[in-house]
């Protein structure tokens, strides 16, 4: 029995039989923590009770309002896609051409394209034409089993919209059965108006948009783009300075094309996670390590841009730093829609194992988002579980395109496909 509580004074509402779990909650020597007979109860949205068939309480079956026979498929928890930038207009399908002929990504936003662009195409779009156009993909992180949806603003540069983004990314929940956890990232690139100023728009920034878009509780955390191509680790710095006020905790876009030391900005501020990290140097891995921040792997980006340094994915497991995978979904670097294959990218470009793969969708997919109630399968923790039809957990990182999902439950609750 991997554990119970107290179930005298309540309802079991749904029970999971015939299932294979991976937990997600295991040791060394079995990192997936592998049930291979096992039993699941809910109550509440929240497990009740997991561990092999054979510990199962006597009477949970009978007092159960509904049995489910899981097939002997493999249950995980659901997945986390901790960081997107899925709540946008247009698309930048001519930039893809561009590179393929050699430009480089830098270059393509020197020249007015980029982030920009998308920033044109989405403050042009109305609050309910983002919705419109970003749904079809939140379909498709959802049909590949993700319960929990990180998404970002950043391609408004403007106060309201930006607010006008997070309101959309909120009302995702309202519409589709996932948990979304808003970013706001204001911080992303310097907007036309501000092309001479960019401190000029850092002060914009920390006057009026995160502290209007905290007051109006639309972002869970702040974000940045630390770059060459963006912002100074010194800008940074204020928007930390200012989200830190706020009571916001912090995330960060980091050596993604640089070494600009973004990495050891972040740990300083105890940042939850610090993403892409292709150029990081170990004072960067050692202060991330020192502070629990999650480095997360966008693999997409990687290949997407055709980039060639790849993140130092054995220094960062010898410090013992935390590694989710994520999409990066986005419609100019990283246009990906399945974690699936950002999983399986993991592996094959950047030498992780497949287990690290599924670990990094999700208990470090939700460390990376500071949620502590999902990712492992664990009595009183949230009910959001995912049902494979596959011979092994590490098969999920295997295929391209294979649609293994069985069902998905969202606090206990099933979601159709």
């Amino acid at each position: 029995m991997i554990g119970e509580r107290n179930m005298t004074d309540e309802t079991i509402d749904v029970l999971i039989l015939g299932a294979r779990l991976a937990t997600m909650d295991g040791s060394v020597d079995d990192e997936l923590g592998r049930i291979e007979d096992g039993a699941l109860a809910i109550s509440d949205g929240k497990i009740v009770w997991l561990g092999p068939a054979t510990e199962l309480p006597a009477g949970f079956r009978a007092s159960a309002a509904q049995v489910l026979d899981a097939g002997q498929a493999w249950i995980t928890p659901g997945l986390v896609d901790c960081h997107t930038h899925v709540i946008h207009g247009g698309n930048r399908a001519n930039e893809f051409a561009l590179r393929l002929e050699g430009a480089s990504y830098g270059d393509i936003a020197r020249s007015g394209g980029g982030i920009i662009s998308t920033v044109a195409a989405t403050r042009a779009a109305s609050e309910e034409d983002l919705l419109a156009q970003s749904l079809p993909r939140i379909d498709a992180l959802i049909a590949d089993g993700v319960t929990t949806l990180e998404i970002k603003s950043g391609y408004g540069l403007d106060t309201q919209a930006e607010w006008c983004m997070l309101r959309a990314a909120r009302r995702v929940a309202d519409l589709r059965p996932v948990q979304i956890r808003t970013t706001f990232l204001a911080a992303h690139a310097i907007p036309p108006e501000y092309s001479d100023d960019g401190d000029g728009y850092i002060d914009l920034i920390c006057d009026t948009m995160l502290p209007g878009a905290a007051e109006l509780g639309l972002c869970d955390a702040v974000d940045g783009f630390c770059e060459t191509i963006a912002f100074s680790p010194d800008q940074i710095r204020r928007v930390f300075d200012c989200a830190r006020t706020l009571g916001l905790p912090v995330k960060l876009h980091a050596e993604q094309l640089s070494d600009m030391k973004g990495a050891v900005l972040a740990a300083e501020f105890g940042a939850l996670s610090v993403d892409h990290l292709e150029y990081i140097a170990q004072d960067g891995i050692d202060a991330m390590a020192k502070s629990g921040s999650v480095a997360v792997i966008l693999p997409g980006a990687f290949y997407y841009l055709r980039e060639t340094r790849k993140p130092p994915i054995e220094d960062l497991l010898r410090a013992g730093v935390p590694m989710a995978v994520a999409t990066d979904a986005n419609p100019g670097s990283s246009p990906i829609y399945s974690l699936l294959t950002a999983m399986n990218m993991a592996c094959v470009l950047f030498g992780m194992t497949p287990a690290q793969a599924l670990a990094g969708a999700t208990r470090y997919g939700a460390l990376a988002l500071g949620l502590s109630d999902r990712g492992v399968l664990r009595v009183g923790l949230r009910a959001d579980l995912a049902c494979w039809n596959v011979d092994d957990p590490t098969d999920l990182a295997y295929g391209l395109n294979m649609r293994p999902l069985k069902w998905s439950m969202l606090g206990g609750k099933m979601r159709e496909l």
